[in-house]
């Protein structure tokens, strides 16, 4: 993310912070990718918290001692931990905040209770599991800090709320456990909780808009917004940030409701000055639009060579794309281009595999072989071999073409030659994007 200018910070009053506490050696090696820090603090914005930040440590507790003390020094109302709740004896995320917070770790033996009802029916599928011993390597579980408020489980290890001791000043700790699946459940309950919306009392509800603008660079927009605070727009009342995403750029605002108009100002600026290139005013992705244009009584068919099947992929990541996707081929080869799609191999011979010709030959090809209104055809170098002076690394050639199913000839055409930047997947990755933009310019009408 990116700060708007320097002539354009936000100033908005001071808001109710937040730390998230990432814990567990596996991720913090990148065994294992952190889902939880990006989602909680989503969650935090959404309740009005500001995230002041995202720390990952292992599972020593000296670290996460360290690590609770930093945030608490740094004013966060509340942290937010993930992870260190099973059984075995590294994980120690509920003793550690104990320690912190200077509360006795205690036995709650009806949580205890509830924990060995969870695991009952689960001990048969142990071979040669002693119940008495499954209960007792799990008791650790149940051992919490004095005066918390227990988050029932989702699994067998509980979540807490530990607020600070009467009379101390510092943060509530809400404890989760690391799976994704018990600990999004688990974290509404956590809100619900007294202790929770006691320590975020003060939060203001924000309003949060994202425009979506692509062929435009992140340069360009910055100048903008430079520009329209110089033109007087009230930046200093919204909080502005700006991202590359897969090739396109996304403005997300922020902003309390009293400033709505001063919202309402910077976007008629911004559609003003690149209304062209602004094709998400609401928010939505360019895939939700080229979902909601198939969904309009259309079919759609690929063929793509250096993408690999990832446009197939991403059209069909959304419930429902079988009702507009008929089918994909991934046509690597000159002799897969000719036989699966009926690219003539002189056409390949004359204009080489990598040619806006191919690629025209390739959605026709698409769009015949699976009786779809719209064909796409990608062809390209995605690298990092490969390339030549004429036909560099990164270059692909796209085509896109419509006509009513089965029906031979394309009555609109929308071909394209483009050199992307970055490695082999960066090309591969952005080169979706371009081709999802010229689907949903052909399916608006626009042709070459």
């Amino acid at each position: 993310m990116h700060a708007v200018s320097d002539a354009a910070v936000y100033t908005g009053r001071a808001a109710v912070r937040a730390g998230v506490l990432v814990t567990g050696t596996e991720v913090l090696t990148g065994i294992i990718s952190d889902r939880n820090g990006p989602w909680l603090s989503e969650q935090l914005r959404d309740l009005g918290v500001d995230v002041a930040m995202i720390e990952v440590v292992g599972d020593r507790p000296a670290d996460l001692l360290t690590a609770l003390r930093h945030m608490a020094a740094e004013g966060v109302a509340v942290i937010v931990t993930s992870g260190g709740l099973g059984p075995t004896a590294d994980d120690l995320t509920a003793e550690v905040v104990g320690e912190y917070s200077g509360r006795e770790m205690v036995l709650d033996e009806a949580l205890e209770e509830r924990i060995f009802e969870i695991l009952k029916p689960l001990i048969p599928r142990w071979a040669n599991a002693d119940p008495a011993a499954v209960r007792a390597a799990n008791r650790k579980q149940a051992v919490i800090p004095e005066g918390a408020t227990v988050l029932e489980p989702k699994g067998t290890a509980p979540g807490l709320v530990v607020p600070p001791l009467e009379g101390a000043v510092g943060p509530t700790v809400v404890v989760l456990p690391g799976p994704p699946r018990e600990l999004m459940p688990m974290w509404r309950d956590a809100v619900l909780t007294d202790a929770f919306q006691s320590a975020i009392v003060g939060a203001t509800v924000y309003r949060r808009e994202i425009l979506r603008l692509y062929g435009i660079p992140e340069a360009a927009i910055s100048a903008t917004l430079r520009a329209a605070d110089e033109a007087g727009i009230r930046l200093a009342e919204l909080e502005i940030t700006t991202c590359l995403r897969r090739g396109e750029l996304e403005i997300s605002t922020r902003f309390e409701p009293a400033a709505a108009a001063d919202y309402d100002a910077l976007l008629t600026f911004i559609d003003k000055h690149h209304g062209a290139h602004l094709f998400s005013r609401d928010g939505s992705t360019i895939d939700e639009q080229v979902a909601a244009l198939l969904l309009a009584d259309q079919t759609i068919a690929l063929a793509e060579s250096c993408t690999g099947g990832l446009l197939a992929a991403r059209l069909t990541e959304r419930a429902g794309s079988s009702a507009y996707v008929l089918g994909g081929a991934v046509v690597y080869s000159n002799a897969a281009k000719s036989e699966m799609v009926g690219v003539e191999p002189e056409l390949i011979a004359a204009h080489g595999a990598v040619s806006v010709e191919v690629a025209r030959a390739l959605a026709d090809g698409a769009r015949s072989r699976f009786g779809a209104s719209v064909g796409v055809g990608i062809t390209g170098i995605a690298g990092p071999g490969g390339g030549t002076p004429e036909k560099p690394v990164g270059l692909v050639c796209f085509s896109v073409s419509y006509a009513p199913a089965g029906t031979a000839a394309a009555e609109r055409v929308l071909t394209r030659s483009t050199q992307l930047p970055g490695d082999r997947a960066a090309v591969r990755d952005r080169a979706t994007t371009v081709a999802m933009h010229l689907i949903e310019r052909l399916l608006q009408g626009d042709s070459d």
